[in-house]
């Protein structure tokens, strides 16, 4: 392996995951501009993340809905003149 390639400066970091709300902490090395005070009274550097281990399908087993139908409005009304364009 090679030598003096890892990080150094590990420190506890509060990762939030922001469709659930749910908060962990752990070691990390990630940069973070935003703060949070957590229950322990300690401030610690915040990441939010839109998906974690508590909102995950494959871990929770529930299936999340995606749009589709919506998706494919939105396209539709896009390009409906380039789409009228080409039927003439």
């Amino acid at each position: 392996m090679k030598k003096e390639i890892h990080p150094k400066d590990y420190r506890l970091v509060v990762f939030k995951d922001m469709s659930n709300g749910e908060t962990f902490v752990t070691r990390s090395t990630v940069a973070s501009k935003e703060k949070i005070t957590l229950d322990d009274g300690k401030e610690y550097p915040l990441i939010k993340v839109e998906i974690s281990n508590t909102s995950h399908p494959f871990y929770t087993g529930k299936m999340k809905l995606v749009d589709t139908a919506g998706r494919v409005d939105k396209f539709m009304n896009r390009y409906k003149n380039h789409v009228k364009n080409k039927a003439k």
